[in-house]
């Protein structure tokens, strides 16, 4: 571990706190180990070793966030309420509010084994039949999700499903203004400002409503350990709400690349892959008709324009506020400085979906 990232490592975990809180709750432990998980961008994720319990636990990254950003309190309560449907997920084990112990919020819940495709598909996978699988599950699981019974998991109060999808659009501009009252100083990324008045131009009327995940897509699920493609978990819940399910959709698809595309933002590497072209894989029509009738929604050409804008603004959105905790020190990711160039590259994929030049 470097200099720096045992200095970050020491902001988001004090182990001896947290070992005495953990004693408190489980009762004592003869190993006791946790190490920072570092594939993921947004909340902070540690693998902790609990006696013969593997265990994980989800917090904030430190310093000064959005408002609305990082609630795992909030993914907690959803993925505690979702424990008994249909929708793969952790088991939960413990929520905590009190900051004395890590100085945020966190929770606990158990680790799950198989594999998140990050960078590449797992060996075990790479046949045209398999492939075609991954896909598959990636979309029958969202629909699930979609189909859960919200209100007979005490989730009925989880949002406000009227107006959702203009206030996606208001809150991720906010976002994006609270970003650039700091990273303007460095550069500006004025493109973005048209992607915004588009958006705020074309919200859809009548949108359907759903428990919607709020982040969805190949690398916040986990395939089994088997030679058949199964999910096996979905994570990173803290944006979920009630509201339209087609943002899901928009979000997913936007991270999955066609035969023929343009070439991805060449400084998002890390939160894109583009090994989907291979043969098997389905393509975005494809995941797209068997969303339809999985639940009976339409995603046309037009729903797909302003949903897949709209993911692409929302990733802009996330990407401008990871360079704001770059450049004000709160993070040691290496992809946050990417974001200087990445911002601007994001709203330039944004306009060629606007622009028709990104279809379905």
């Amino acid at each position: 571990m470097s200099e720096g990232s045992e200095d970050y490592f020491e902001r988001i975990v004090d182990p001896d706190r947290l070992a005495d809180y953990l004693e408190a709750e489980l009762g004592p432990a003869a190993e006791f180990h946790v190490e920072h998980h570092r594939e993921g961008h947004s909340n902070e994720t540690l693998f902790v070793t609990w006696g013969e319990r593997e265990l994980v636990i989800r917090r904030p990254p430190p310093g000064e966030i959005a408002e609305n950003a990082h609630d795992v309190l909030r993914e907690h309560r959803v993925v505690d309420a979702l424990q008994g449907t249909d929708v793969p997920l952790p088991r939960t084990v413990l929520a905590c509010d009190d900051h004395a112990i890590m100085g945020s919020d966190f929770y606990v819940m158990e680790r799950v084994e198989g594999d998140v495709f990050r960078g590449n598909e797992p060996d075990r996978f790479a046949t045209p039949d398999a492939r075609r699988r991954v896909g598959e599950e990636l979309v029958d699981t969202l629909a699930i999700i979609h189909g859960v019974d919200y209100e007979a998991v005490g989730l009925d109060d989880l949002g406000y499903p009227p107006g959702f999808t203009e206030r996606q659009v208001k809150r991720w501009s906010e976002q994006l203004m609270w970003a650039f009252d700091v990273t303007a100083e460095e550069r500006e990324v004025p493109e973005l400002y048209g992607v915004m008045e588009w958006l705020s131009d074309n919200v859809p009327d009548d949108a359907p409503t759903a428990l919607v995940h709020g982040d969805y897509k190949l690398d916040n699920v986990m395939y089994g350990p088997g030679d058949d493609p199964e999910i096996v978990a979905v994570f990173d819940w803290e944006m979920s709400t009630l509201g339209d399910p087609l943002t899901d959709l928009g979000w997913m698809l936007s991270y999955w690349w066609d035969e023929g595309d343009p070439a991805p933002p060449d400084a998002t590497d890390t939160l894109t892959s583009t090994f989907m072209t291979r043969e098997g894989y389905p393509t975005r029509r494809e995941l797209v008709e068997r969303y339809e009738a999985r639940t009976g929604v339409t995603y046309g050409e037009e729903e797909d324009r302003f949903y897949r804008t709209l993911a692409v603004y929302k990733l802009a959105g996330l990407g401008e506020m990871f360079f704001r905790r770059y450049l004000e020190g709160n993070s040691d990711d290496p992809m946050y400085p990417k974001m200087r160039e990445g911002v601007p590259q994001l709203a330039t994929r944004a306009r060629r979906i606007i622009d028709g030049e990104e279809p379905l």
